[in-house]
């Protein structure tokens, strides 16, 4: 008899940590910058997104139960080229998405103790190394610890919401589309950081009775229904997403000063938390795609896939800082890598989910992650040149396989050919 772990409310509260993330702390302030007021359409977009696309990988889950995630599905429905790109887009978005999740919490760590730009980039620093050298000694975050994370970050944001409800004013969102429907669309991109980890939910099917993955699914959309529109709306309207630290903004409408250092400690808590388990599931990404010849061979185990990630995080990190690039360009980078991922899966969906109201949801996923995919715009360059990287480099290696024997041979006969 199988063993189910999670509870309705642990398995609920797992499947939101992995769409909810420190990405809030800043997303709220870019999507107003892009779209002003409009923002508030973006979130309520991609909400309307999330929908088939949150059911559709919660079904994958339940009809194949611990197959592997979002990478085998698409292998298995598309093909194997699917299986490497998305490994790939996988790999590649970390480095960048950590780093901007760091700078995140240096720099509301910064604001909460009068620190400058310069303390900001040195605390990010500092959370980088904490977290590649937790993961080097082999510290993990637990399961629980990650839902008591999730619960920081829910109670921030809803004291957040709370607080700035009540100095919510009409007149600021007037004009409501600053930027025009163009704007809505930019805000978009940058906000799907926001809405993509719903593949979580088809590694958790097995650690559930019954059909409660559906159930935990569907209380998640609520959640994040009930947060990301409050935050839209409440940060909006109360003037602090125009703050670059739009929760302490929003908290100190009511709480004052004092909203500094708890948004500040709760910022540095969780981005470490996050970073963390990223690197870590990230390591053993890259040992699985170097096992299949997808990234190179000596790259075989999760600790050494662990020093390219640092190494890869270091080279994005030195033009981020000395140009500066900021947070919105490494947010919508991270956006376009792990856009395409969402939507191969949901397409692999449609052909792994029987014929029905399943398959009917993944095809309204796969329709509306595509529509999404195309507002990233020219960052969508990024995930391509990746794609193409990969592959050309695949050929290259394949050639020199083949090249070399032949090579070896011709050497060894005009060895001994050549007269004494």
């Amino acid at each position: 008899m199988t063993e189910h772990r999670l509870g309705l409310w642990q398995g609920t509260a797992t499947v939101l940590g992995g769409v909810l993330g420190p990405g809030m702390l800043v997303l709220p302030h870019l999507a107003a910058e892009a779209a002003g007021p409009g923002s508030v359409l973006a979130w309520a977009g991609l909400i309307v997104v999330s929908v088939p696309v949150a059911f559709t990988f919660a079904l994958l889950g339940l009809r194949h139960p611990g197959a592997g995630g979002v990478a085998h599905f698409a292998g298995t429905g598309v093909g194997r080229w699917a299986y490497a790109a998305v490994g790939w887009w996988f790999f590649t978005a970390v480095p960048v998405g950590i780093l901007a999740g760091a700078l995140a919490g240096g720099l509301y760590a910064a604001d909460a103790f009068g620190w400058d730009g310069r303390a900001a980039t040195a605390v990010a620093g500092v959370l980088l190394a904490a977290a590649f050298g937790a993961n080097a000694a082999g510290l993990r975050t637990s399961g629980r610890v990650q839902v008591v994370l999730v619960g920081l970050l829910v109670a921030v944001l809803t004291t957040a919401i709370a607080a700035s409800l009540p100095e919510v004013r009409a007149d600021r969102f007037a004009p409501f589309l600053p930027h025009g429907l163009g704007g809505v669309g930019s805000a978009v991109g940058v906000l799907v950081f926001a809405f993509v980890g719903w593949e979580a939910a088809s590694h958790l099917s097995a650690e559930f009775a019954g059909r409660r993955l559906l159930t935990a699914t569907g209380l998640t959309l609520v959640a994040i229904t009930v947060i990301y529109l409050g935050v839209a709306v409440a940060g909006v309207g109360s003037g602090a997403a125009s703050s670059p630290v739009p929760l302490t903004a929003m908290m100190a409408t009511r709480i004052g000063a004092a909203a500094e250092p708890v948004t500040g400690v709760a910022a540095l808590v969780l981005t470490f938390g996050a970073i963390n388990t990223y690197l870590a599931g990230a390591s053993r990404l890259g040992a699985a795609l170097a096992g299949e010849r997808l990234l190179p061979r000596r790259i075989s185990s999760p600790g050494r896939a662990l020093v390219l990630l640092g190494t890869a995080t270091a080279l994005v990190a030195v033009p981020t800082l000395l140009f500066p690039i900021g947070l919105d360009p490494l947010l919508r980078a991270t956006s376009a890598c792990l856009a395409p991922v969402m939507f191969v899966g949901t397409l692999a969906a449609v052909r792994l989910l029987p014929a029905g109201r399943s398959r009917a949801v993944a095809v309204a996923g796969s329709a509306l992650t595509g529509a999404t995919l195309l507002l990233s715009g020219a960052y969508l360059i990024v995930p391509a040149a990746i794609v193409l990287t990969g592959f050309a480099a695949r050929a290259a290696h394949s050639t020199m396989i083949t090249w070399s024997p032949v090579q070896r041979t011709r050497g060894s006969a005009s060895t001994t050919s050549r007269p004494a």
